[in-house]
């Protein structure tokens, strides 16, 4: 069952990258907008395209999607900090829609992280639940 949820989770938020990728790299103009907003065009946009393409990659190959989903975490928190402190919520009268986009991936990869904790380098094994007993399961430290 958590495989299952992991696995949709994981494919909402590559979808969601991989759909924005176009507007980075095709330098769109609301793209370009909100990167200039930042004081980053256009190097910034490019590095947040490259940066949101790793991130898929690795969300969709299953021994690797652990590694994404704290990486895919990393990077739309920047996003979110971004709508809160400098571009606002709605962004060129999109009604917040960037801004729900980014909250749906920032939940998703926080599921795959958590559901798979066990597989986040180096800290996966602390990360992970012990088992005590039949039937008992000890929360992480």
């Amino acid at each position: 069952m958590a495989g299952a949820l992991s696995w949709v989770m994981q494919v909402i938020a590559a979808a969601i990258f991989a759909q924005t990728l176009f507007f980075k790299f095709t330098g769109a103009e609301e793209s370009r907008w909100i990167f200039s907003q930042l004081g980053v065009e256009p190097w910034g946009r490019l590095i947040a395209g490259v940066s949101e393409l790793a991130v898929v990659v690795l969300l969709l190959i299953p021994k690797t999607s652990a590694i994404g989903a704290v990486m895919g975490l990393g990077v739309i928190s920047g996003a979110i900090f971004s709508h809160l402190f400098v571009l606002g919520i709605a962004v060129k009268g999109d009604g917040g829609f960037l801004f729900v986009l980014a909250l749906i991936v920032f939940g998703c990869c926080a599921g795959v992280a958590w559901i798979r904790r066990a597989d986040i380098p180096f800290i996966g094994d602390r990360l992970a639940a012990r088992p005590l007993a039949a039937g008992t399961v000890a929360s992480p430290r």
